[in-house]
């Protein structure tokens, strides 16, 4: 699914060259009538129903705001997460549309757009949560076999508790980690508490945990989520925040992220500076 996907995307690439000025790129996604959006096939940000189409909550947000920028139609890219910010940087899409978190490392490669929502953390365990895993410290303390996904910001959240980097299993996405917690691989699994309660809903051998917000150099942590765009590209980035801002204040935000599970307590004020640093 994905070589093909991403082998249609080196084709629109191919096409998308323009008389519009590279230094504008709206103005050229406005020409092609087509936006690029990378996505890591993950729900509830960007993934293929069972119908196999592409949705999420941020393939629809982009659908929604490039058409108000006047571009019509988008086309998702699937890829690895570890592979969005290096496929972005080489022009394989145009735009991220993962929820990717806004962080200081990512701020230094990348911009983002301030967030459509704010998130905790969660972990999937066995049923019951027999080892009582509730925090990363309680991971590093009770000397628990953990797993997250690739590129996934709880790598560094386990590694700042005290566990050690080269001891964590690293997994393709959060149905992987379900299953290595079912077949006791491993006995927890780190993830947004939206995505890991989504994962557990029909599991009868695993659970989410209640959501955490991860300690951090002694605080506790809130990580929020956002388009990402190439640092060259600002117009782009500053018209898509106008839009966000428009639906935040008109709840249809919520609206939108309501439909994949998104809660009142996920809307976020939180701003792409703030948390950059």
């Amino acid at each position: 699914m994905s070589a093909a996907v991403l082998g249609a995307a080196g084709t629109l690439g191919a096409a998308g060259c323009s008389r519009v000025p590279t230094g504008d790129t709206l103005a050229r996604l406005k020409s092609q009538g087509t936006v690029r959006l990378g996505i890591a096939g993950e729900a509830p940000y960007g993934y293929i129903d069972d119908d196999g189409d592409f949705t999420g909550e941020a393939v629809e947000l982009a659908r929604i705001i490039f058409k108000r920028l006047g571009v019509d139609r988008v086309q998702p890219v699937a890829t690895d997460f570890s592979s969005l910010i290096p496929g972005l940087k080489t022009q394989q899409f145009d735009v991220v549309a993962a929820g990717m978190y806004i962080n200081a490392e990512r701020c230094r490669q990348v911009i983002f757009s301030d967030p459509e929502y704010q998130m905790l953390d969660s972990f999937i365990v066995r049923k019951g949560n027999p080892m009582g895993l509730r925090t990363y410290q309680d991971v590093v303390r009770k000397k628990a076999k953990f797993g997250t996904g690739t590129g996934y910001a709880e790598i560094g959240y386990a590694v700042d508790a005290g566990y050690e980097e080269s001891d964590i299993v690293i997994l393709q996405d959060p149905v992987a980690g379900l299953n290595a917690v079912e077949a006791g691989r491993i006995d927890v699994f780190g993830g947004t508490a939206l995505t890991t309660r989504g994962v557990v809903r029909k599991s009868s051998k695993a659970e989410a945990t209640e959501p955490f917000a991860p300690v951090i150099d002694g605080k506790k942590h809130v990580d929020g989520g956002g388009f990402t765009f190439r640092p060259t590209d600002t117009g782009l980035r500053d018209a898509f925040n106008v839009e966000i801002h428009k639906m935040k204040k008109s709840g249809e935000l919520f609206r939108v992220l309501r439909r994949f599970g998104f809660t009142k307590a996920e809307m976020t004020t939180l701003t792409a500076e703030e948390l950059c640093r």
